[in-house]
């Protein structure tokens, strides 16, 4: 088995309202009641609008915190999902169902293997 991130992209701006945004949440649950009943859900959450971030940098003087983004952008990272499934196609295809559900585009990444876990 082998873990990916699957991270939801979705425009910087309004939230839809629950009339549009209610439905969604619906089908994504479902989609994680099929992955954990199949051993596959790992987590997953929603992520505020990127001016709520803050961003710890490396300085001269030790770690500098400072409000905001990293970059200026139209989109942003919405939300994430892990994942532990067989291979990379199965994580596509789970991702398909989070675009089809969410209208958003997904990034699949895979996880290192073999790295410290705590």
């Amino acid at each position: 088995m082998a873990q990916y991130l699957l991270k939801m992209i979705q425009p910087v701006g309004e939230v839809p309202d629950q009339s549009v945004l209610g439905p969604v949440m619906e089908k994504l649950g479902a989609i994680q009641q099929e992955l954990a009943a199949q051993d596959s859900w790992v987590f997953g959450g929603g992520l505020h609008q990127p001016e709520t971030a803050s961003m710890v940098r490396p300085g001269d003087s030790g770690p500098v915190v400072t409000d905001g983004p990293f970059a200026e952008g139209a989109e942003f990272v919405g939300g994430v999902t892990i994942i532990d499934v067989e291979d990379l196609d199965e994580a596509l295809r789970w991702a398909r169902r989070y675009v089809e559900a969410t209208g958003l585009a997904t990034e699949v990444a895979p996880f290192i293997a073999g790295m410290p876990r705590a």
